[in-house]
């Protein structure tokens, strides 16, 4: 045994983790070579928190104040629509002089969808058959053509996927975008506990490790360098996207501009409800703090509690796309990334006497969302869910890639309609097959503004591009 292993072997024990090396001894070297490599990079530190707050539990007394925020709606007074006039020019200014940078969160994988790969790559294009990561790298193009300024991307990948996320692009040619203008970084893993809070293992020779949250997003951002390539390129702002939605819009001038307008450090956007059951979490105040509520969280009266036109108080639901500033992601790593941790605590399969078991275990997140608390400034947009938020999340019902084929579809062929464009025969669902290229139009007024167009048709529908 090494001096260093001997070392690693007393510091882990001295953090009630000594079973880890347990069966090392009787490990082929290879195998036992892998497990002292993991172990070397666990902050123990860390673990020894994870464990406090599995045992402080999760109750509390204090009932919270829980009020709706403020938000900049669809549905704008004269004040208002002269604010958003003003708006879309600062928006427009920010993203012409390069201030805006693109961090998408793509460490998922595609297995849910039956697709073996990471979940960027798998194919969504109702008629163009492109990949979730072409249709955000086409918008990208697209901002790049729109507002003559670069636009550097950084890729949040995880350890499961980064290899190949990066083949992807390459086997890709990067889209058409500028590989020096991509910048892969991966999240960090975090060991998962038992309900001792011992450090579970996932086989013989490897630690059961999990994702940090998407949170931990903004820390791998900064301690992978991008945060200072950021700052080398003069980026001021962060366009924060997750790779399962294609109709996300990057460098949106309104949202931009509302944010630079307002000093914000940290905005979001938000849709409406479909309805109070709809199990998504909303942005709102609790003890004056500007969070989201995650969907439990919010007590049935309040999911349910109407204002004076019959609208739901609590509404404005999540959808994970924000603004930030580089300099307010920077103050939040100073002395480790301060954002609270939260505990899943689930069933998992874990390597426990020589095979392999179910049992209680606890996982670690950081969300993204609870950055907001620390904002000193922030603003909450309303936007159309038909225009700006269809995520494939599961294989099939809602949020499947069957219904965000069918949205795209609706989208456009909305707009090929009202071009006066002949449309393609509807589906057996009644959707007509029609797809706009990103790089042709980001909406309706941009379509129009193309004048009339052949599309290119295929098998599969009309594709415009």
């Amino acid at each position: 045994m090494s001096a260093d292993e001997a070392r690693l072997r007393e510091t882990a024990t001295r953090a009630g983790q000594g079973h880890l090396f347990a069966h090392a001894d009787r490990l082929p070297p290879p195998v036992r070579g892998r497990l002292v490599e993991q172990i070397a990079r666990v902050d123990f530190d860390l673990v020894q928190h994870h464990a406090a707050l599995l045992r402080q539990g999760g109750s509390s007394s204090h009932a919270p104040r829980i009020e709706p925020t403020d938000v900049f709606p669809l549905r704008r007074d004269a004040s208002q629509r002269e604010l958003a006039s003003r708006a879309i020019q600062a928006g427009r200014d920010e993203l012409a002089r390069g201030a805006v940078g693109y961090l998408l969160v793509a460490g998922g994988q595609a297995s849910r969808l039956g697709y073996d790969g990471p979940k960027g790559a798998y194919r969504i294009g109702p008629v163009s058959d492109w990949s979730l990561f072409e249709f955000h790298a086409r918008r990208l193009r697209a901002a790049a053509a729109n507002f003559g300024a670069a636009t550097p991307w950084y890729v949040m990948t995880s350890l499961g996927n980064e290899r190949a996320t990066r083949s992807f692009f390459q086997e890709h040619a990067f889209f058409g975008l500028d590989p020096r203008d991509v910048f892969f970084f991966s999240q960090a893993m975090v060991p998962a506990l038992d309900e001792q809070g011992r450090v579970l293992l996932a086989g013989e020779g490897e630690l059961f490790l999990a994702p940090n949250g998407h949170g931990g997003s903004l820390a791998a951002f900064a301690a992978s360098g991008a945060l200072a390539d950021a700052r080398r390129r003069g980026v001021k702002h962060l366009s924060y996207f997750q790779v399962d939605n294609p109709l996300a819009p990057p460098a949106d001038p309104l949202f931009l501009g509302l944010h630079t307008l307002a000093d914000a450090s940290m905005s979001s956007k938000v849709v409406s409800k479909r309805n109070a059951a709809e199990k998504v979490g909303v942005l709102g105040r609790v003890d004056g703090k500007l969070t989201c509520i995650e969907y439990s969280d919010l007590p049935a009266e309040l999911r349910e509690a109407r204002d004076g036109r019959g609208e739901l108080r609590f509404g404005a639901g999540n959808i994970a796309i924000h603004v930030l500033d580089v300099e307010f992601v920077e103050q939040l790593n100073r002395g480790g990334l301060r954002l609270p941790w939260h505990v899943a605590r689930k069933n998992v399969q874990v390597w426990e006497d020589g095979r392999v078991v179910s049992k209680p275990g606890a996982k670690f997140e950081t969300f993204v969302f609870d950055a907001l608390e620390l904002a000193p400034r922030s603003v909450t947009l309303e936007v159309e869910r038909a225009r700006e938020f269809s995520p494939v999340k599961n294989a099939t019902g809602e949020d499947s890639p069957a219904t965000t084929r069918s949205d795209l579809c609706r989208l456009h062929s909305a707009w090929v309609r009202a071009a006066g464009l002949e449309l393609p025969p509807p589906g057996p669902d009644g959707v007509f097959p029609v797809e706009v290229d990103p790089l042709l139009a980001e909406d309706e007024a941009a379509f129009l503004a193309r004048g009339r167009r052949v599309p290119v048709v295929n098998e599969r529908g009309h594709l415009y591009r």
